[in-house]
């Protein structure tokens, strides 16, 4: 059984940054590719980044420059640092853990004067 636990959402100005964590627990963290996706409200759960086993990334062209993953193979841990934030980032986001069905339970953001 595998928990993907996420944390750090919250309320943030336009142009502020904000970090996301995803802890794993019960399986080999380190031999998954890892990814982000977040989901507005009344859109579909959309890509955002990802980082495969071996530090490959790939990130959404929307947040390309601005968003950050990294990975803590250590701590089981999955990073989304987010900066220069627009209102259009407000979502709730999700960790996957990728080729299988796990998702995290989701942590919002809400980018907001």
């Amino acid at each position: 059984q595998v928990q993907l636990v996420e944390s750090g959402g919250g309320l943030v100005q336009p142009g502020g940054p904000l970090k996301l964590s995803c802890a794993a627990s019960g399986r080999i963290f380190s031999i998954y590719t890892m990814g982000w996706y977040r989901q507005a409200p009344g859109k579909l759960r959309e890509f955002v980044a990802l980082i495969a086993s071996g530090g490959t990334t790939n990130y959404a062209d929307s947040v390309k420059g601005r968003f950050t993953i990294i990975r803590d193979n250590a701590k089981k841990t999955v990073y989304l640092h987010m900066t220069n934030l627009e209102p259009k980032d407000t979502a709730v986001y999700y960790c996957h853990m990728a080729g299988t069905g796990y998702w995290g339970q989701g942590t919002q953001v809400t980018v907001s004067a």
